[in-house]
Formats: C-alpha cells, sequence, structure tokens
C-alpha cells in the first residue's frame, strides 16, 4: 500500500503552523485557541470496499490510520502494534460489533461499549493513550530523568471521557492526567470508574458547575502562558485530533459487516444516526463520508439541550436556556441536576452540553466551501476569518446566525433530531419489549431474554432513526443507529423505562467488572468554587511536584 507524505495540520482559526501529526497529538489545541484539521482529507483506495471487506476491526483501524500517518512519522510496524494493544483489551472480538435490532426496518445498532469503560470512548482514548506513550519514548530516548519530557494530560468529563482517558492512561511513564468534572453530575458509576484509580498519575477533580464550566477551565489554562512555560500540556477530549481519527474506523467497520452480511446491496443508501453532545462522533462520521464512505446522511440527534438541533432547524447557533416541561427532567442519582446556565438536567446526562466544541471544526470546512476561492491558501484565510468571528460573537453574544447558504451546505450531509425525555423512556421500553435481536458475529452483553436493553444516550440515537425511517423507509434506506454506553452505567433511566418489566433486572446486565465498584477506595480532589481555573492551575503545580 502506499504511503501518504507526511500531513500537515492548520488551526480551524485561522493559524498554519505546519504541525506534524505527532505535534498536534501532544499539544491537543492549536496556539490561537481553534482545533487542529489536517490539510487534506485522504480519499481511499480505488478497491477498498472489496479489499477491506473481510479486514478484522484493528487491521481496517490500521489501513485507515495509514492514510493519515506517513511511514516517516511512525514506521509501519509500530503504528500495527499500537492499534493492536490498543484494541486488545475490547470483551468483543469484533471491538465495535452491528447487531440488527429490527430487521424489516433495517435498523441496526453498532456497539460501541464493549471497551474497559463500558463507552465508545475507550475506542479513541486507548489508542491516544498509547500514541501518548509511543512518542514520550521516541522523545525521552537516552535522556537523563531530569531531561525527560513529561506530558501533562488535561480533560474535562461529563462522565465518559473521564474514565476512559484515564484507563488509556494510567500508569504510563512520564504522563499525569488530571481530569475536571461537575460535582454531583455524573452518575455514581461514572464517578467510581474514575475516582478509584489510585494509580500515582491519575488525578480527579470535582468542580462546581456543569460540563461547559470544566471545559471552561480546561481551555483556559491551555492559553495560560503561566503553566504552559511549566508544564507540556495534552489534550484527551475530542478537541484532540487523534480522537477523531480512532473513531472514523467504526464507521467503516459498520459498512463492511453489511456488506458481508448480504444486508447491504444495489442501490441501498445507509444513513448514520448518532446521539451527540460534543460532535466529536458524528464529526468522525463526516470525515469517513468526506473520504468516501457511502453515507446518505449523518442524522444528529440531541437530548432538550438542543443547540446543533436549532442550528440545523433555524440556522443560528446559540446559546438558549430551555423552558417548559419537556425540557424538565432527569434523575439526580444518574447525575443529572439543573443549572442557572441554561444546561438542562436530562436522562441522558453525558449529552448535557450547552456548547459543542468540535462543531468548530465542521464550521470550518462550510466557510471554507461557502467562501472560499480557488487558491487554496485563500481558501483557508478565508474560512479561518469566518470561523473565527464566528466563535467571538458566541463568545460576546452568546449565539451567532449563518447566512443560508451555509445553512444549506450543513443540510447536505447533515439532519437533526431533539428527543425529549419522555420518547427516551419510550424507546427503551419498547425496544426491550418488541427486539428479537440478530446478532450474527456480534456477542451482545445488554440482550437478555430475547430483549435489548438501551442506555438512555442510545435510545436518543435509536429514537432519531426511528422517525428518520418514518421518512426513508427499508428496503431502500438502512440505518445504523450507534449505542454509545452500556446501559449498567445509567441504571436509574433504565430503571425508570423497565419497571415492572418481569423479564428485566439490573443484575442481568451489571458487567462483573462493575460489581462492588462504587464501594472500593476512591481518591478525589475538590476544586473551591471561588478558586477558578487558577485554582486548578495551583492543584496541578502542587501535585505533580508531590510526584
Amino acid at each position: 500500500m502506499s504511503q501518504p507524505r507526511s500531513q500537515r495540520y492548520l488551526s480551524t482559526r485561522g493559524g498554519s503552523y505546519d504541525l506534524s501529526f505527532e505535534d498536534v497529538v501532544l499539544k491537543g489545541l492549536a496556539q490561537d485557541g481553534g482545533l487542529f484539521i489536517p490539510e487534506e482529507v485522504p480519499g481511499l483506495p480505488e478497491d477498498w470496499s472489496t479489499a477491506w471487506r473481510d479486514l478484522s476491526f484493528e487491521e481496517l483501524a490500521f489501513r485507515i490510520c495509514s492514510l493519515y500517518i506517513s511511514t516517516s512519522e511512525i514506521p509501519s510496524n509500530d503504528l500495527r502494534d499500537i492499534v493492536s494493544r490498543s484494541y486488545s483489551c475490547f470483551r468483543s472480538a469484533d471491538v465495535t460489533p452491528l447487531a440488527t435490532l429490527d430487521p424489516k426496518k433495517n435498523l441496526h445498532i453498532l456497539e460501541l461499549f464493549h471497551g474497559p469503560t463500558f463507552a465508545f470512548k475507550d475506542v479513541a482514548l486507548q489508542l491516544l493513550g498509547n500514541l501518548f506513550e509511543y512518542f514520550l519514548v521516541r522523545r525521552n530516548k537516552g535522556r537523563l530523568e531530569k531531561e525527560r519530557y513529561h506530558l501533562t494530560v488535561i480533560g474535562a468529563t461529563s462522565g465518559d471521557t473521564g474514565s476512559a482517558a484515564i484507563y488509556g492512561l494510567r500508569d504510563k511513564k512520564d504522563i499525569d492526567v488530571f481530569i475536571l468534572h461537575p460535582k454531583g453530575k455524573i452518575s455514581p458509576i461514572q464517578e467510581a470508574q474514575m475516582t478509584t484509580v489510585l494509580d500515582p498519575n491519575v488525578h480527579n477533580i470535582a468542580a462546581e458547575g456543569t460540563f461547559d464550566d470544566c471545559q471552561a477551565i480546561v481551555k483556559a489554562l491551555f492559553a495560560d502562558p503561566i503553566i504552559n512555560k511549566n508544564h507540556s500540556l495534552g489534550a484527551v477530549n475530542s478537541i484532540n485530533w487523534a480522537r477523531i481519527l480512532a473513531q472514523i474506523t467504526y464507521y467503516f467497520y459498520a459498512y463492511l459487516s453489511l456488506l458481508r452480511s448480504g444486508g447491504l446491496s444495489g442501490s441501498a443508501e445507509l444513513r448514520f444516526v448518532v446521539p451527540t453532545g460534543n460532535f466529536g462522533d458524528v464529526l468522525a462520521g463526516y470525515y469517513a463520508k468526506r473520504m468516501g464512505l457511502p453515507t446518505e446522511k449523518l442524522v444528529v440527534a440531541t437530548n432538550e439541550n438542543d443547540i446543533l438541533y436549532r442550528f440545523w432547524t433555524t440556522g443560528r447557533y446559540e446559546k438558549h436556556a430551555l423552558h417548559g416541561r419537556e425540557a424538565e427532567g432527569g434523575i439526580p442519582e444518574d447525575g443529572a441536576k439543573a443549572h442557572p446556565s441554561g444546561v438542562k438536567e436530562t436522562l441522558s446526562p453525558a449529552m448535557d452540553i450547552l456548547v459543542s466544541s468540535n462543531f468548530e471544526r465542521l464550521l470550518w470546512y462550510l466557510a471554507y466551501e461557502a467562501y472560499g476561492s480557488e487558491d487554496v491558501v485563500s481558501a483557508r484565510e478565508a474560512a479561518g476569518k469566518m470561523v473565527k468571528g464566528w466563535l467571538e460573537e458566541l463568545k460576546s453574544s452568546d449565539g451567532f446566525s449563518v447566512e443560508p447558504a451555509v445553512l444549506r451546505l450543513a443540510g447536505r450531509d447533515f439532519e437533526s433530531e431533539r428527543v425529549s425525555d419522555a420518547e427516551t423512556v419510550a424507546t427503551i421500553k419498547g425496544i426491550f419489549s418488541s427486539s428479537g435481536v440478530s446478532q450474527g458475529a456480534a456477542s451482545t452483553i445488554s440482550a437478555i431474554d430475547g430483549g435489548y436493553v438501551l442506555d438512555p444516550h442510545s435510545a436518543i440515537g435509536v429514537t432519531a432513526a426511528l422517525r428518520s425511517i418514518a421518512r426513508h423507509p427499508a428496503p431502500e434506506t438502512h440505518h445504523v443507529a450507534l449505542a454509545t454506553a452500556h446501559p449498567a452505567k445509567f441504571a436509574h433511566a433504565v430503571d425508570v423505562a423497565l419497571k415492572g418489566e418481569p423479564s428485566f433486572s439490573y443484575e442481568k446486565i451489571l458487567p462483573e467488572a462493575l460489581v462492588g465498584i462504587e464501594r472500593k477506595q476512591k481518591r478525589i480532589h475538590v476544586l473551591e468554587p471561588s478558586k477558578g481555573w487558577e485554582g486548578v492551575r495551583e492543584m496541578i503545580d502542587n501535585l505533580r511536584v508531590n510526584r
């Protein structure tokens, strides 16, 4: 297979830093506050659909990563080893198996929760952890201890990113990881998965507020010259390009799984439906589509925190507190608590996000096409200028509008659906009562007694898929809904939906690895509300010195 030239990266806000893959993985966030994107999105080999048809997930991931990573940056044998180690800990041989929920409707579900922390983010963060380790080992070869390059990884989590990052980075040499989570607003299992990891390089910080507040602290730290002078900062949130790259693979794997099963043939079209908070998961599907994966549409499924749904329906992207009974709900035990910022409590707390950071990457591509010229350099500059202006307006005025031409471009590849808590509960109950899951090669761990158990986030995706099916039915269209978390992680929401079902009990779906986890020893640091992001900087300085 021919290898690409060494890919270079630019910022969504206009900067072009001529950085390598290694540089952007270790930096995470661009100096101008933008997100890194590749200068070119590679195309696929002409025979990819036949040559890749029977590949394992690991080999497919290697092939896709190789389109972005030159052998001059990571030799092929090294990259293959990194990928292999990243997915050796998954509980399914398929890594992300595809199951069919309703063959009559051509409704399929892509199970992304077979990793160490039972959430889709394991797919990316196991790979990112091994990439961090690989680059640091290479940089530190032959260096004395005091001269070693040390990475201080900082991240914010609404629940699943934190534990997946911690499991990907625990006990890795020359790395400290600091994860902020909103105090009292993640589920007990999510908190336990993070705080019971006692490796000395792992530091959990609980902060008052919401996920958006935690994410704002992370961005403030990356922009702070003082901490950047004393520490080499790295990012694990989906602002890190490697996260997006890793997730591209499972879109291809789902498509190829349908080809192998004979389910996708002729002129049938494919739609992916993605429960969406920070926009990273569905963005990976967008990159897969740009590369050449046959995808008719990507459906963005939101909960009541619906900034993305409102963008696709109005062309305005704005922070906006929702009101009314439909936007009230959530279960405190699952980490759902209202906050005056406008973030609403829902049954799907990992999606309770006011601003979707990765949306900035899509905005750049929309601006590039809408306002760019034939000259590539000028087009990139124009796109960066537009994105920078939009984001400045979002910061100063809590929102911005795009021109109709931009919205039309956004609607070419995407649709959006908004799902309420009541609809989420109804879907969990309905799928459990009616599904006869066709597993194929998949080994489904959330199907019991013939009924399939969805977690609330995955239920949002399935709800949106059912709406899309009503408009684009079988046999002409297949829908793949992404299942992003194991239902045991959101026990209270699942219990609301399935309470009284004689064939359901929480014990039946609880994985052995999660039994008793809430009773294990924990270590956690609480940020005093008055100290803000400077307090986190102080924590990082103190905890790193004492290691």
